[in-house]
């Protein structure tokens, strides 16, 4: 792991024995992780509603001598950061007038680029194993995350996977999670606004030991905190809501890579599923006669 990524992940894993203050420091600093280097205490503090010496007894529980340590480790490896990123050209505005549809897709692409960078390979990597070696996959989300995760179960179970939504209607998530065993793997959608239900679910999945992997925004989302792995997704909109474009590419990601991994399993899926196809039309096409 390089240094950029170990610093935000002694922070995450010192999270839980913070006091409550020093969690709201740490939210700051692992949702704002970039913009450190050109903050200074004072402005750090206002920045994060807090005092100047709570900034410094925070850096010193995350492992640091002072603040100034912690700032100058996080610069050194933004800079080492920001060379390796590959980033995909946006599309040229109109010179003429301005060009809805463009800046739309700007925004949409800074949100994939911004995803690809933040998702780490391994992470994705093991997903996909853990995936796979899963008895069942359930997928769970409220709002527009209901739909995330039941186009990735439709996904899934394309390529072979036992996969499918956890009912929310008579049900709420945590009964459904009683039917759960350790074989399984819940993967939970949790975007602006988060749903308390659904971290919730997420909370009473880990303490039954069955693994989580959460699809969110930002790596100091409420359900990261109780997740086996995160995949963070950028979905900034210019309306009040989020943008599907990057989800897409890693719902679609997700489905692809377990289908080249267990390609065995994927083409007899495909072919028993185009079996089915076709007796059903030879049903009705007998029905008929």
């Amino acid at each position: 792991m390089d240094r950029y990524k170990e610093i935000k992940e002694q922070i995450i894993s010192k999270y839980n024995s913070f006091p409550q203050n020093h969690r709201k420091i740490a939210d700051y600093f692992i949702n704002n992780f970039d913009k450190i280097p050109f903050l200074n205490v004072l402005d750090l503090s206002k920045a994060a509603g807090t005092s100047v010496a709570s900034i410094v007894r925070f850096s010193q529980r995350a492992g640091f001598k002072g603040f100034n340590e912690l700032r100058d480790e996080i610069t050194g490896s933004l800079r080492k950061e920001l060379s390796n990123k590959q980033i995909f050209p946006l599309i040229e505005k109109h010179k003429i007038k301005k060009d809805l549809l463009t800046e739309v897709a700007n925004l949409d692409i800074k949100n994939i680029n911004n995803t690809l960078n933040l998702i780490e390979r391994k992470t994705f990597d093991f997903v996909i194993d853990r995936i796979l070696k899963s008895e069942r996959v359930f997928t769970a989300g409220l709002g527009i995350s209901y739909l995330l995760a039941e186009i990735l179960a439709y996904q899934l179970t394309q390529v072979g996977v036992s996969s499918s939504i956890l009912n929310h209607t008579h049900t709420v998530f945590n009964e459904n999670i009683l039917f759960l065993n350790s074989n399984d793997l819940l993967m939970v959608f949790s975007f602006p606004p988060y749903s308390k239900e659904t971290i919730e679910a997420a909370k009473f999945a880990q303490e039954r030991k069955i693994d989580v992997i959460a699809v969110t925004n930002q790596p100091a989302a409420p359900v990261t905190f109780f997740s086996k792995a995160n995949l963070l997704v950028k979905s900034e909109n210019m309306l009040f809501t989020n943008s599907f474009a990057a989800i897409s590419v890693l719902i679609n990601a997700l489905a692809t890579a377990c289908a080249i991994k267990d390609r065995q399993r994927a083409k007899r899926i495909l072919k028993e599923s185009q079996e089915i196809m076709i007796h059903q039309d030879q049903v009705i096409i007998e029905s008929k006669q």
